[in-house]
């Protein structure tokens, strides 16, 4: 699926792929969201929000001292052509407080929130495909 913004006030094109999130077992609270951004104009993912959940995050794991950490961060810049992965493993949309378990066939709204380098904010629509667990 490919799901494309452009905000009458922001001039960037920003285009969506692959958006997925990992099925959840039914006492799971939280879980991961990935998708493939690319936009016309360096831009920022500054926000993420989804109704299946209480709250969003945008993450950034790496590796230090033989340890995976997570943290939050406050956005993810999108150079203009390049195609930034939103993955397991590297930057990424943390789901909290899932509202019911996610299984694979349903499917899950993300709005992704957008910056300009003038600090216009405009906004995309997703639909993520929920994968099972183990994929």
């Amino acid at each position: 699926m490919v799901v494309t913004a452009c905000a009458l006030d922001v001039e960037a094109a920003v285009t969506a792929t692959d958006a997925w999130v990992r099925g959840t077992v039914p006492a799971q609270r939280s879980t991961g969201a990935f998708v493939t951004l690319q936009s016309t104009e360096d831009t920022r993912l500054v926000g993420v929000a989804s109704p299946i959940a209480k709250s969003a995050e945008i993450h950034e794991s790496d590796m230090a001292n033989g340890t995976m950490r997570m943290k939050a961060v406050d956005f993810v810049a999108l150079p203009a052509g390049k195609r930034i992965e939103l993955k397991p493993g590297g930057y990424h949309v943390m789901l909290l407080g899932v509202v019911k378990p996610l299984g694979a066939g349903d499917s899950v709204p993300l709005t992704l929130t957008l910056e300009d380098p003038s600090g216009k904010r405009s906004t995309l629509d997703v639909e993520a495909a929920v994968r099972p667990l183990g994929r």
